[in-house]
């Protein structure tokens, strides 16, 4: 009994060891960047694997020397990628004071509805309470546009993009937008949307609204549309003369090389780090969740309020963010910095995937 628990031992301590490590690799197969994902998970099965190493003495042996230093890396390099997600980070995105202008806020509630799921009034009743400025959904066809009325009614302007292939998308507002576009940048079944939303201030504000397909089985064998059309966006609006906003399901979690590159390029803000994972994916997974569904901003914003909304039937749970529009304070906040690799790497990722959609459209 002892001889299998120390073989099962072993090898649950090989595969966190190389499902920490792969992700490293140059490459964006599914099967690798699915590892991207579970860090908070491969975190702690590693600790509690390595507790179980020392408590059952495995570190006289040559082989088990080897898997000790592997796991004690594996807790390293997992906690060095979560730590900025967590309270002990300081915080990226300042908190705004509680006299902030009212005229200079903005919230939006960002809901992957899960285009199958039929419980609609749930999402109904949580738009009417919360109120938001914009309402952005995600996997919204026909039947979800009718179904959501008795609440969008409320949004003077819309953009709506009902489609049945779970790509469908909608953008609701209370406030004015303005040269709205409904684009395809790298498939033309994948839509998002660029536009310019008015505070009420007067300030005009750039949002993108995204959602790329994610690299699994049955959507795409590898990453690289995704990642090239995340990083497309950043590097548009890091040429943006107004403050940005982007939000949306990337498909991506928060502490991926694409995200962080995203952010390099870009300059944009996450209001999480500091703040906590705020994990809207898996919902119906208490022990498989991680962060997919994003608001990053440019640094005039301030954080009112973050919130990972309740469950509404979905597998996303929906978020909420308030934002105060504070542009004299922006150089308080540090914008995530590029670094002598970061035009090479943006370059080079979005090359392949404009490559990979040339060879499918082809």
């Amino acid at each position: 009994m002892k001889n299998a628990a120390v073989i099962a031992l072993r090898t649950v301590a090989t595969i966190l060891i190389i499902a920490t490590f792969v992700p490293l690799l140059p490459f964006e197969a599914w099967y690798i960047r699915i590892f991207d994902f579970p860090r908070t998970q491969i975190f702690v099965m590693a600790a509690l694997t390595l507790l179980f190493f020392l408590g059952m003495r495995l570190w006289r042996f040559g082989l088990d020397k080897i898997l000790l230093m592997g796991l004690v890396a594996s807790l390293v390099f997992e906690a060095v990628n979560i730590y900025p997600y967590t309270f002990l980070s300081p915080v990226e995105v300042k908190q705004a004071p509680a006299d902030a202008p009212a005229d200079g806020q903005l919230s939006i509630l960002v809901s992957n509805v899960y285009q199958h799921n039929v419980e609609h009034q749930l999402l109904v009743d949580l738009i009417q309470e919360r109120n938001p400025d914009l309402l952005l959904t995600l996997e919204t066809d026909s039947i979800w546009q009718e179904a959501l009325r008795p609440a969008t009614d409320a949004f003077p302007e819309r953009v709506t993009i009902p489609l049945s292939n779970t790509y469908g998308m909608h953008l609701y507002s209370k406030l004015p937008l303005r040269q709205t576009r409904i684009r395809h940048l790298l498939d033309e079944e994948i839509p998002s949307i660029k536009t310019y939303v008015q505070l009420r201030n007067g300030v005009w504000v750039e949002l993108h609204a995204v959602h790329p397909k994610p690299p699994v089985p049955t959507e795409d064998d590898d990453s690289k549309k995704r990642d090239a059309e995340i990083v497309l966006v950043g590097k548009e609006v890091k040429r943006s003369d107004y403050p940005v906003i982007v939000a949306g399901d990337f498909n991506d979690v928060a502490w991926s090389n694409t995200t962080l590159l995203f952010q390099e390029v870009s300059g944009l803000l996450d209001p999480r780090i500091g703040r906590g994972f705020y994990n809207t994916f898996n919902a119906r997974y208490k022990l498989l969740r991680w962060p997919l569904d994003h608001v990053f901003h440019s640094d005039h914003f301030k954080l009112v309020k973050l919130e990972r909304l309740p469950d509404i039937n979905s597998d996303h749970f929906p978020m909420m963010a308030t934002l105060s529009f504070a542009p004299e304070n922006k150089y308080e906040q540090k914008e995530p910095q590029p670094d002598e690799d970061t035009a090479e790497e943006a370059a080079e990722t979005i090359k392949e995937g404009k490559e990979e959609a040339q060879e499918e459209d082809d």
